[in-house]
């Protein structure tokens, strides 16, 4: 399914795989990916899979919905990694008895905002029954991880990862071929966090005490920080900050709705009303021009048992502490209207399948 995205890259279409931990249905997760899969000039070769905000198999199933329910069965979908490379769910426990309670744990969140969570399961291959329904499309029987190393190889120098969730496919990936990161065309990914300014929601809760915590880092930070150490050709990051100016407001969700196309359809119909993190690392991707303000700099995530644990390192070029370090470019302001203008042509529009 892959060979016939592969092929136009000699029309100077971009391409692009996701890693994702698709938690749905709606939200910013997918949102993200239904604006990647709307931009004209882009071909996905692929979305990978993991867990994060939610267990992977769920959220496998709720992708295979959705690109049924917006009409893009053509796309294919491989399963990513079930468990981070060393963290866990009582590793976490343990951390919060010693360093105070977080907001946010991803599919080890039992309860938010006070209230038992809903769509919280202990068990990370039960799949809950889907309110639209099981999908009839099935996962690729190939592996995420396989999946993208075979596929930067075939058009190495070419292939943009887009990743919106924990890093553990790319760092497994990176292990098994020590040439995958240095084959692509380059790294773009949410997540991290510097000195974020406290915005009028729940989630600020989360950075409003400890600025350099981030939950995508945090759920798997020994491989955050293992990717970071890899030969990507570029990296660039679209940490919390920018984030924080950006809320997917019910007026957006409406103007989008009236579009009436089946993508409108899909996002109207789950109005979550939180910062637009995913839907942002997306649209500076397909549109730089967006970023009013970039710096690069070295960057580490910090691993271990620490208070610091799932937190951003950062240094100025040059001044590093000499570990391999990567110069990243980090995403520091942007133009909130006009992101929210593309958000919404995207996410209303209507395009056409690639093949």
């Amino acid at each position: 399914m892959v060979s016939c995205a592969l092929a136009q890259a000699a029309n100077g279409r971009r391409e692009v795989i996701i890693d994702q931990d698709m938690f749905g249905p709606g939200g910013s997760n997918m949102n993200s990916v239904l604006m990647l899969l709307q931009a004209p000039d882009v071909d996905v070769l692929g979305i990978v899979v993991s867990s994060g905000d939610g267990w992977r198999d769920e959220e496998i199933a709720q992708t295979l919905r959705m690109l049924e329910l917006v009409g893009r069965p053509d796309v294919p979908v491989y399963a990513g990694a079930t468990f981070p490379l060393l963290n866990n769910g009582a590793r976490m426990k343990a951390w919060e008895r010693r360093y105070g309670p977080l907001v946010w744990k991803g599919a080890w969140t039992e309860s938010f905002g006070g209230q038992p969570r809903a769509e919280y399961h202990a068990d990370p291959f039960l799949v809950p029954p889907l309110a639209a329904g099981a999908p009839s499309l099935k996962v690729q029987a190939e592996s995420g991880v396989s999946f993208m190393i075979r596929t930067v190889h075939l058009h190495p120098g070419r292939v943009t990862l887009w990743m919106g969730g924990p890093s553990t496919d790319l760092a497994l990936a990176a292990r098994q071929d020590p040439g995958f990161a240095a084959a692509t065309r380059e790294l773009v990914f949410m997540g991290g966090s510097f000195n974020p300014v406290a915005a009028d929601n729940s989630f600020a809760d989360e950075y409003a005490h400890s600025p350099r915590r981030e939950f995508n880092m945090l759920w798997d930070a020994e491989a955050a920080s293992a990717v970071l150490h890899e030969a990507w050709p570029r990296i660039l990051q679209i940490p919390v900050d920018p984030t924080t100016r950006t809320f997917f407001r019910k007026e957006l969700y409406a103007e989008i709705g009236r579009a009436g196309t089946p993508i409108a359809t899909y996002v109207a119909s789950h109005p979550e009303g939180f910062p637009m993190w995913d839907e942002l690392a997306a649209a500076v991707w397909l549109d730089p021009t967006l970023v009013k303000r970039s710096q690069k700099m070295l960057e580490d995530v910090a691993a271990g048992d620490g208070a610091d644990y799932g937190s951003t390192l950062s240094w100025p070029i040059g001044r590093g502490p000499g570990l391999g370090e990567r110069e990243v470019e980090v995403v520091q302001d942007v133009d909130v209207p006009r992101f929210e203008r593309l958000t919404v042509r995207l996410l209303g529009g209507s395009r056409a399948p690639a093949h």
